[in-house]
């Protein structure tokens, strides 16, 4: 049976939540081409996470081994990945896009001389029996499908577009040792130092509810008192738009957009963020958006549920003070 690979992550020794969800992608696409489902992972502690991954789904779980895999390095992740598939042949290759699958992605594709269909929301097969991928194209404006003449196809996936299956704990499933026996040589960039930032709080890929601040906040101040206050009364994490981290405001972790976080809460709370097409691809599938600006005419109001027009200085600590009186 020919097989559909997905590049899998482990997260502290679990199986990450953005490869539940590309196992969710991977079934009907399975289904469809009488295929099975794969998942590759490259960790040294990861036969807890193969057993979760077949839970999810997943009908073969190759745990690729290697002394150089101890941690994420590029050259390693590629080189043990593209001899994987030359070896099994995948029909497709499914890659959540996440930082390492945006890393490994276009560079995976190139090793093996395949295409790469890139920041997809949804793969399918067509009426002639080949596998398609749509994605959102002019700032998420319209909508492209792209079928791939080249094989193995492959395709990297937006984390938070599609609901991790109900786990099944009595799956059972083939979990097979790879060993990827790599070669120093293979690694051309040397990492010299990893610095671990610490997330306080609710990790905001995770959050069941945001507040974001953007450009308009005037400074990084609000982020630690004002924003910060609502986000604790309302049990919500923070984020922040590429504008104001940009700026130095708030660093990297916190953005949402295009280039950073991508985000499915079931209520974002912008405050201060005009709406740029960069960042909404970020939040696309947040179930309701409400926003605060000052500018009636700001982009943001096209896309929000429910809008406030006004001075979030203003808006803000009277919004706080009604949660804690309610809660």
């Amino acid at each position: 049976m020919s097989e559909i690979l997905l590049v899998g992550e482990v997260n502290s020794g679990s199986l990450a939540e953005a490869t539940a969800e590309l196992i969710a992608h991977g079934k009907p696409l399975a289904e469809s081409l009488n295929s099975s489902i794969s998942v590759a992972l490259l960790d040294q502690d990861s036969s807890s996470a193969a057993q979760e991954a077949i839970s999810q789904g997943a009908d073969k779980v190759y745990n690729i081994k290697d002394s150089l895999l101890t941690t994420y390095q590029t050259d390693a992740y590629l080189a043990s990945l593209a001899k994987l598939i030359q070896e099994i042949n995948p029909i497709a290759v499914l890659i959540s896009k996440t930082e390492i699958g945006a890393d490994i992605g276009a560079r995976l594709a190139f090793r093996v001389d395949t295409g790469i269909v890139q920041d997809c929301i949804e793969v399918s097969v067509n009426s002639d029996n080949k596998i398609q991928a749509n994605r959102p194209v002019f700032g998420g404006n319209c909508m492209a499908t792209v079928v791939c003449d080249s094989s193995p196809m492959m395709a990297l996936i937006r984390p938070k577009t599609k609901e991790a299956l109900e786990a099944d704990s009595g799956r059972s499933g083939e979990i097979v040792d790879f060993n990827a026996d790599l070669d120093e040589s293979v690694i051309k960039n040397q990492v010299v130092e990893r610095v671990e930032e610490v997330q306080e709080g609710i990790r905001l890929e995770d959050a069941a509810r945001i507040v974001g601040g953007g450009r308009g906040m005037n400074g990084p101040e609000p982020f630690d008192n004002e924003l910060k206050d609502l986000a604790d009364t309302m049990g919500a994490a923070i984020g922040a738009s590429r504008a104001a981290v940009d700026i130095g405001w708030v660093p990297y972790s916190y953005q949402i957009g295009l280039t950073g976080k991508k985000v499915a809460p079931d209520l974002y709370l912008l405050v201060g963020i005009s709406g740029a097409s960069q960042h909404m691809a970020g939040c696309s599938g947040s179930k309701n958006l409400v926003a605060i600006n000052k500018d009636p005419d700001a982009n943001i109001f096209r896309d929000a549920r429910f809008g406030v027009v006004g001075d979030w200085e203003k808006v803000l600590p009277a919004l706080t003070q009604q949660l804690k009186e309610l809660m």
